[in-house]
């Protein structure tokens, strides 16, 4: 079975890699720069990180299922991140959640089934005094409403 060209390393990723094989602490650094690659974690990738850096594939799986920021499905061209932060939660981000998995048929940490859309719950954004917030990419929109939604999703079709 041969590799998808989207499973192989950059030289750039090799390189870094290859920098950092011997330091501690290696393999969160190099799954954070093959996420920022690749925008997750495939099974692919892990196999070449472990093979890479002669770590159990266990190993690779215990990391990336531990820490929550590790993607381990490919997002959406446009993933739809929801603010779920003390300000943004108490201003009605539950509400956009819901209605986000409405329109997009979808819930929380899944894709639309045609690649188009992602969305995830995540942790403050740091834009409190905007709450809530939601950012599809790294466009940020604050003070948002239900009745905003619509015309969001729209944006990126």
């Amino acid at each position: 079975m041969s590799e998808s060209n989207e499973n192989k390393f950059s030289p750039e990723l090799l390189s870094f890699i290859n920098e950092w094989k011997d330091k501690p602490g290696n393999l969160i650094m190099v799954l954070h720069k093959v996420q920022e690659e690749q925008d997750y974690i495939s099974r692919e990738a892990a196999d070449q990180v472990a093979a890479l850096l002669d770590v159990p594939l266990a190993t690779i799986w215990g990391v990336v299922s531990f820490y929550h920021f590790f993607k381990l499905t490919k997002p959406g061209k446009h993933n739809i991140q929801i603010c779920m932060g003390t300000a943004c939660y108490l201003k009605g981000a539950q509400p956009l959640i819901d209605e986000l998995a409405k329109q997009l048929a979808i819930e929380v940490n899944e894709v639309t089934d045609d690649g188009l859309f992602s969305l995830e719950a995540v942790r403050c954004v740091g834009c409190c005094g905007l709450a809530p917030v939601l950012t599809v990419g790294g466009e940020v929109f604050g003070k948002v409403t239900k009745d905003q939604i619509a015309g969001i999703i729209a944006k990126y079709k």
